[in-house]
């Protein structure tokens, strides 16, 4: 069976922006402090790579719960840039 954390919300600002290379946000608010950079590379073919990381350092429940956290913000991810590469190669 598998399981997943319900999503909570959680108020991000702007860390750092670099227009077409870089988006750095972190949370202000949420379960836990968390930041998420994403970058954007041209590749040879002609197309653009993107990357996500997430970082974070849960304490408290979070901390027991950190690898059922990590899995959901995994699947999250997933769900998300797939939906964005849909809406992305459909315009």
């Amino acid at each position: 069976m598998r399981r997943s954390l319900p999503r909570q919300a959680a108020v991000l600002h702007l860390r750092d922006y670099a227009p077409g290379e870089r988006l750095v946000m972190h949370t202000a608010e949420g379960p836990f402090p968390m930041e998420t950079t994403y970058t954007w590379a041209d590749t040879p073919a002609g197309g653009t790579r993107m990357t996500l990381r997430n970082r974070g350092e849960p304490s408290g429940f979070e901390k027991l719960a950190a690898p059922l956290i990590e899995a959901a913000i995994r699947r999250a991810n997933r769900a998300d840039l797939a939906r964005l590469k849909t809406l992305l190669e459909t315009n």
